[in-house]
């Protein structure tokens, strides 16, 4: 069921786009002077990244859910005004990162804004893998009670849930995984991608609002993380770090992740929730 609609109350929390690439080494000061130069227009703030590139969402009993890093020397990472896209330029990824999703065309243009910046500063020596990730956090009116899930979410994806409602408990929190495989339309090596699916009952957030980012804060309280991380790596060749190639493998890798997340919802949750607009 792929589609390009943007919900006006979509559950989104996080999208982040990563091209790893050889090891380029760290950019020096002259090249970051540059990069601030040239992203100047949209990511005009300096504020160096103190992590590890990749996410980590977190949820199970006992703990809150969030987004954890680990702690490395400072990186070059530039900011929207509103913080709430970042580009961070780590010496063997590029990763872009968005909490106010407007669909899939602008930020594909951002990424190739961001990437031709970057090799225009010093060249890289090709790409080894290039991932799309969607965080999504779905609240709805009633949610928490025993077996209200299965009035939004499909109940492929409720597995304990549905044991905890039969059997009068109520399923505070648990994670699934899942790992998928499938043809990508570009040519090899750019013909295989991967993709996996993390989904469960958590309570708080799945992307801490304390993190660098801005993000929309509704209330803590329950919700069902759909997160999905459609992805495609290097086997065998490296290839060449070529733009319109990356832009086709981004948009590839789009389409399997958005009918994954169409196929997890029902249609109540896209007509009474998602497509609701503030009065």
């Amino acid at each position: 069921m792929p589609t390009s609609e943007v919900y006006p109350k979509s559950p989104l929390v996080l999208v982040a786009v990563e091209v790893r690439h050889p090891d380029a080494g760290p950019l020096t000061d002259v090249q970051q002077r540059q990069l601030k130069s040239l992203l100047a227009p949209g990511l005009p703030l300096s504020r160096p990244f103190l992590g590890a590139p990749g996410l980590v969402a977190s949820i199970g009993p006992g703990s809150d859910p969030q987004l954890a890093s680990i702690q490395s020397p400072a990186i070059p990472r530039f900011m929207s005004r509103d913080i709430f896209t970042s580009v961070t330029f780590h010496r063997d990824a590029v990763v872009v990162e968005t909490t106010s999703y407007q669909g899939h065309p602008p930020l594909f243009d951002l990424v190739r804004q961001v990437l031709r910046a970057r090799l225009e500063v010093g060249p890289l020596d090709g790409v080894e893998r290039v991932g799309l990730r969607y965080i999504d956090e779905v609240r709805t009116p009633g949610e928490g009670a025993p077996g209200a899930w299965g009035l939004w979410i499909d109940p492929s994806l409720l597995g304990p849930g549905l044991l905890a409602g039969r059997g009068g408990l109520s399923n505070d929190a648990w994670q699934g995984l899942a790992t998928y495989s499938g043809d990508l339309a570009g040519r090899a090596p750019f013909d295989r991608m991967s993709l996996v699916l993390r989904y469960g009952v958590g309570d708080g957030y799945a992307v801490a609002p304390s993190g660098d980012l801005r993000r929309t804060t509704p209330p803590p309280g329950p919700f069902f993380l759909i997160d999905i991380d459609s992805y495609w790596s290097a086997r065998d060749v490296v290839p060449v770090l070529d733009l319109d190639e990356l832009e086709a493998n981004l948009k590839g890798l789009h389409t399997p992740a958005r009918t994954l997340f169409e196929n997890a919802i029902t249609d109540r949750l896209r007509n009474e929730v998602l497509r609701k607009h503030d009065a």
